[in-house]
């Protein structure tokens, strides 16, 4: 029972992770109608920024933390003012998904160029080592992730609802042509989006790597991946879809590792989403868009 009340908590706190970085994708996806696959590389850039201002700098792991996410979102700004924005009306879509992958690709190697191929050790940036519950401890970087998730989805929640810029991007989101008709500006509200979600990716790359201590140039290429499908389990668009995506693909991983094997986790939780998929292709709270001819 112990084991498996421990395994179900680091699930959570993976799955967190996971929700953070989703609702990067979803927000993206939901607003500018593409897939950012250089998403997982910001988390990368972010856990540099971090181990660069916390244990070469000396700064305070807050700090360091604001650090990165002022890093990723100036990253993250200029990526889609350069490499997206011209390309927003492409006559294919394909066009914007090789350039992220590109991007992502340049973002690997301008990283092995300055820090090299060896990992880093990172020092995590929750020194409070947690509490014991019946006889199970708790590490304290796994409280704060969780803690800090519902934080992030909270606060989005009330940003996208209850403000003129999160208004904005719901009217975008549902008709660009209309938005722009009635005064909004797309440019800067998907601006704003790639701003929100580069800031959210520095601080997921801190809780991984304070989870997993060990930093490389490809950290964020797996978690960017689960991440996505976590944002498509759920329903990609959905802020609510994608941290109940995540949680269920952090339980379900761990589970796997635990109770069936760590060779198979990844193929289970892929396994997964395809049955989802074929049972609901829009995800858990997606909704299916009915095209008129």
């Amino acid at each position: 029972m112990q084991s498996f009340f421990t395994s179900l908590v680091n699930g959570l706190s993976l799955g967190s992770i996971y929700a953070i970085i989703a609702l990067g994708y979803t927000m993206v996806y939901g607003i500018a109608k593409m897939l950012n696959f250089a998403h997982g590389d910001f988390i990368m850039v972010g856990g540099f920024a971090v181990f660069t201002a916390a244990t070469t700098m000396g700064l305070h792991p807050v700090l360091a933390i604001l650090i990165a996410m002022v890093v990723c979102t100036v990253i993250g700004v200029t990526t889609e003012r350069i490499a997206y924005r011209p390309l927003r009306g492409a006559a294919s879509p394909l066009a914007v998904l090789i350039t992220a992958i590109g991007v992502s690709y340049f973002l690997q190697n301008v990283a092995l160029l300055i820090f090299g191929a060896n990992a880093r050790s990172f020092t995590s940036v929750v020194p409070w080592k947690g509490v014991n519950v019946g006889g199970v401890q708790i590490q304290g970087v796994t409280i704060v992730t969780i803690i800090t998730s519902i934080l992030i989805l909270t606060l989005l929640q009330l940003f996208v609802h209850h403000t003129k810029e999160g208004q904005a991007m719901l009217a975008v989101a549902q008709d660009r042509g209309a938005a722009t008709l009635m005064g909004i500006n797309v440019n800067r509200t998907i601006t704003l989006t790639f701003a929100i979600g580069s800031a959210l990716a520095a601080v997921a790359g801190a809780l991984l790597c304070s989870a997993y201590p060990q930093l490389t140039p490809y950290t964020g290429a797996m978690p960017g991946i689960k991440a996505f499908v976590a944002a498509v389990l759920g329903g990609i668009g959905s802020i609510p879809g994608a941290m109940i995506g995540g949680l269920m693909l952090g339980v379900i991983e761990i589970l796997s590792r635990t109770y069936i094997s760590s060779q198979l986790s990844d193929a289970i939780v892929f396994g997964i989403l395809i049955i989802v998929l074929l049972v609901r292709p829009a995800g858990i709270l997606g909704h299916n868009i009915q095209e008129k001819v």
